[in-house]
């Protein structure tokens, strides 16, 4: 199934355009090119395309995980466990910097990063949606573990190309994912003209906000980020 019935396109080819998307972006990577900085602090893109593998083999184990109780988690709630964690996040980029270090040339972590996010596709299309799966802690549809993992590649993929000029975007379908995830978390549709790439950024902590911005959002800025 593409699309949802008399509604928009379904969690899973949400999924498989994002992480198709991400995928077009990292395949014709050299060596050279994977040492480039990315949006994210203190990461080359191979530091992060190694991110990158770690969820789409969380997506597979996710996928393959059935869980007995119901969901405590939707596409919009399981964002609301993160809060800022300095040392946490410190610690995630020196553990994404060493196991990406750990291969002796880009080319094996790109491939099995290709295959592991192109079986996640594929485990995702062959699922039930409305299965309910267990990952960190939760309980979800596999519908919704979908949208989150589009949302994840899709913010990933806007880290991955600021020096990456020749580089393809995210996809429609993920960029409009992160919109709708935002705005459930924001509680209202964001009172500004922002772009989906703009609104993913700046509601992330990766862009920051303008005076006028800060005004027009009132006390919802002192909110963000909604998540990193």
């Amino acid at each position: 199934m593409t699309d949802v019935p008399g509604g928009g396109p379904s969690p899973v080819r949400v999924l498989r355009e994002s992480y198709e998307a991400l995928m077009a972006v990292v395949e014709p990577l050299g060596d050279e090119e994977s040492w480039v900085p990315t949006a994210c602090t203190g990461w080359a893109a191979r530091d992060l395309v190694f991110h990158c593998l770690g969820d789409a083999q969380r997506a597979l184990v996710a996928l393959h995980t059935p869980a007995s109780g119901p969901a405590d988690r939707d596409a919009v709630t399981y964002w609301r466990d993160w809060a800022p964690d300095p040392t946490g996040a410190a610690n995630g980029r020196r553990w994404s910097r060493v196991g990406a270090s750990m291969f002796l040339c880009f080319r094996q972590l790109r491939a099995l990063y290709l295959e592991t996010a192109a079986a996640a596709v594929r485990a995702a299309a062959a699922t039930d949606p409305e299965l309910r799966v267990a990952t960190q802690g939760h309980v979800l549809t596999a519908a919704d573990l979908m949208t989150t993992l589009a949302v994840e590649a899709s913010i990933h993929h806007l880290d991955l190309v600021p020096h990456l000029p020749d580089a393809p975007g995210p996809s429609a379908t993920g960029l409009a994912a992160v919109r709708t995830t935002l705005d459930g978390l924001l509680g209202r549709p964001v009172p500004l003209d922002w772009t989906d790439e703009h609104y993913a950024r700046a509601a992330t902590g990766r862009a920051p906000l303008t005076e006028t911005e800060r005004r027009s959002l009132g006390p919802d800025a002192d909110r963000l980020p909604l998540f990193s």
